[in-house]
């Protein structure tokens, strides 16, 4: 993983968007940011008015900030690590970065969604789906299996956008439950058939404006569109996959403490908040729609009940992003 990550931090100059909330007085924490900017900048003066805990937020992707931690070590200024993916949490639980949680802060989340090691815990998720064109792709049309767009039949009808983490992350699930080759075939099929976007926003737009007849992406991105306007959504529907295949997977966001923090006290209460009822609620009030892991918090704007999904069963901590990234890159994705 060192091999992988290093290079990238060195060649990386990360621009950090630098956001504190309040003045420089009293405790602070610095949090690594990889989940959604704006919903962190949410849910961070809520923790501070409740602690008097200061949060100084360093934004990136989930790659990005992972290599800055492991190229930075015990050095590194980070309290916190909060991703968007899984892997990248996971890769820097390999590294030996983190420093495990205490289980009874962590509310409510559900034991699948944190790791056996107890170094780090989801706090929310997003599901895969397929987004069909109404227009061009009736329900009954639709594949039984993410694996299925590989087929022929599928050529030149479906859209993707393998370069973000969000991708990525569903290929590490369909590597861990298929296997290396079931996945290679698979990454060949779809890029037979696809097209490549930059961004699962990108996707959607295409999808719904007919240039794709589906694509692959997670569900919020619909779901928020059509909250706001159905602009880029309101020509296509959500397909959830079932039967715990491969295109139900749930890829979980990752909350840590790392081991060289010099205020693990108040980055572990960070984590505690963003697990706690206040804070998963906070997380089902805001914009961004997905889905808190407290089974009694839910999500109103219509958006399918987390309850209804029936993902595959996935260790978050096996989800492998330095094979993903070997794998894409040979399929010529990256």
């Amino acid at each position: 993983m060192t091999r992988l990550l290093l290079p990238l931090a060195l060649a990386l100059s990360l621009p950090f968007a630098l956001a504190g909330c309040g003045g420089d007085d009293g405790p602070k924490i610095v949090v690594y940011n990889a989940q959604h900017e704006q919903l962190i900048e949410e849910l961070a003066p809520a923790f501070t008015e409740e602690t008097g805990i200061e949060v100084e937020l360093r934004n990136g992707s989930d790659l990005e900030l992972a290599s800055q931690l492991v190229a930075e070590g015990d050095a590194s200024p980070a309290d916190v690590f909060l991703t968007e993916n899984s892997p990248a949490m996971a890769a820097v639980e390999r590294a030996g970065l983190l420093q495990k949680l205490p289980q009874a802060d962590l509310g409510a989340i559900p034991a699948q969604y944190r790791p056996a090691s107890g170094e780090w815990t989801g706090f929310v998720a997003r599901s895969t789906v397929l987004v069909y064109n109404t227009d061009q792709v009736q329900e009954s049309e639709l594949p039984d299996s993410l694996l299925d767009l590989a087929d022929p039949e599928w050529k030149g009808r479906i859209s993707f956008s393998p370069t973000g983490a969000d991708f990525q992350a569903i290929v590490a699930a369909v590597l861990e439950l298929e296997g290396e080759d079931a996945t290679r075939d698979w990454l060949a099929g779809i890029k037979a058939n696809g097209t490549v976007y930059d961004g699962n926003n990108v996707v959607l737009e295409s999808v719904n404006a007919g240039q794709s007849d589906l694509g692959i992406i997670y569900h919020y991105y619909w779901y928020r569109d059509q909250a706001e306007s159905g602009e880029v959504s309101d020509n296509t529907q959500l397909h959830f996959f079932g039967d715990q295949d491969p295109g139900a997977f749930v890829s979980v966001s990752g909350a840590g403490v790392l081991a060289s923090s010099d205020h693990q006290s108040d980055a572990e209460k960070f984590i505690a908040f963003l697990t706690s009822k206040a804070g998963q609620q906070g997380l089902a009030d805001s914009y961004a729609l997905e889905y808190p892991l407290d089974p009694s918090v839910t999500l109103g704007d219509g958006v399918k009940p987390f309850s209804e999904l029936d993902p595959p069963p996935v260790d978050v901590s096996d989800l492998d992003s330095e094979k993903v990234v070997s794998m894409l890159t040979e399929a010529g994705f990256l």
